[in-house]
C-alpha cells in the first residue's frame, strides 16, 4: 500500500504551492483534485489543454501523481480529456462521484458504463466515491453498481458511513470492491475532527484491505473549510506517520 495526500487537503493554495507543501510534509505521492467549485485545478481548464496542465503538474514538485479525484460531474467529452490528462501523467486511478440519491439505477448504470468502458480502453481504473447524499451512501448499492458495471470499483471514504443522520452503518461489504481510499478522522457528529478524537478505526481498515489483497493508494483527504493553518499541516503529518506505521 502507498500513502498519498490529496491536494484538496490544501484547498486554499494554488496547485503548485499545494504540491510543494505536500512534499515538505514528507509525502512522495499526491492525489490531484479537480473541482469547478474551487480555483486550484478546474476540470474544464485541464480538459481544454491536457498537455499543458500535465507539464505544470510535472514541474510543480517532486511528488508523484498517483490518482485523480474528479469531484465535479462533467460531460463525456470533458471526461475523456481528463482521462487523457491522467495517461500523460501515468496515473492509473480516477475517482468520480456517483449520481445523487434517487437517480434511477439503470440511468446511473448507463452513465457509469460509458465512462468505465473508456477508462478500460485507456488502461485507467475508475471508481465511485462512497458519500452521503449519493447512491453510494448505501454500501450495498455501491456494491451493486460495481457488480453491474464491468471494471468499476469503489473509492472508500469511511467518514460518510460513520457520520450520517441515522447513525453509522457497517460497510464491511464494500472492501472487495475497493480500488482507492480517502481517509481523515471523523466523529459520529462531525465529518472531520483531529486525528485520534474520532471513530475511524485505521488498523481495522488496513487489516480488511490486506485481506482483500489491496496494494494500491490510500489518500489522506482533509475537507475544505475544516482545519485551518498550521493545524491542518500538523494533521497531514500526523496521519501520514500513523498510516505509514500500519502499512
Amino acid at each position: 500500500m502507498h500513502i498519498a495526500a490529496s491536494t484538496r487537503s490544501l484547498w486554499d493554495l494554488a496547485f503548485p504551492a499545494a504540491c510543494l507543501q505536500i512534499q515538505d510534509l514528507g509525502f512522495d505521492r499526491v492525489e490531484i483534485w479537480l473541482s469547478e467549485s474551487f480555483d486550484q485545478l478546474k476540470p474544464a481548464m485541464v480538459a481544454g489543454n491536457p498537455d499543458v496542465y500535465a507539464s505544470q503538474v510535472r514541474e510543480a514538485s517532486r511528488v508523484s501523481p498517483s490518482a485523480i479525484f474528479l469531484e465535479t460531474d462533467v460531460d463525456i467529452d470533458t471526461f475523456k480529456a481528463i482521462v487523457e490528462f491522467a495517461k500523460l501523467l501515468k496515473i492509473a486511478q480516477i475517482t468520480i462521484e456517483a449520481s445523487p440519491r434517487g437517480t434511477p439505477f439503470n440511468t446511473e448504470i448507463d452513465r457509469l458504463r460509458e465512462r468505465c468502458s473508456h477508462c478500460h480502453q485507456e488502461g485507467v481504473r475508475l471508481s465511485i466515491l462512497t458519500k452521503t447524499g449519493l447512491l453510494t451512501e448505501d454500501p450495498h448499492t455501491a456494491v451493486e453498481l460495481c457488480q453491474s458495471v464491468r471494471g468499476l470499483g469503489v473509492t472508500l471514504d469511511p467518514s460518510y458511513f460513520i457520520c450520517r443522520p441515522n447513525g453509522k452503518v457497517d460497510f464491511d461489504v464494500v472492501f472487495p470492491e475497493v480500488l482507492h481510499v480517502h481517509l481523515r478522522d471523523t466523529s459520529l457528529t462531525e465529518i472531520q475532527v483531529p486525528g485520534g478524537l474520532g471513530e475511524v478505526d485505521y488498523n481495522q481498515i488496513i487489516t480488511r484491505l490486506r485481506q482483500c489483497n489491496f496494494q494500491r493508494t490510500i489518500s489522506i483527504d482533509l475537507l475544505p473549510h475544516t482545519l485551518m493553518g498550521d493545524e491542518r499541516l500538523l494533521e497531514l503529518r500526523k496521519l501520514r506517520l500513523l498510516l505509514e506505521s500500519l502499512v
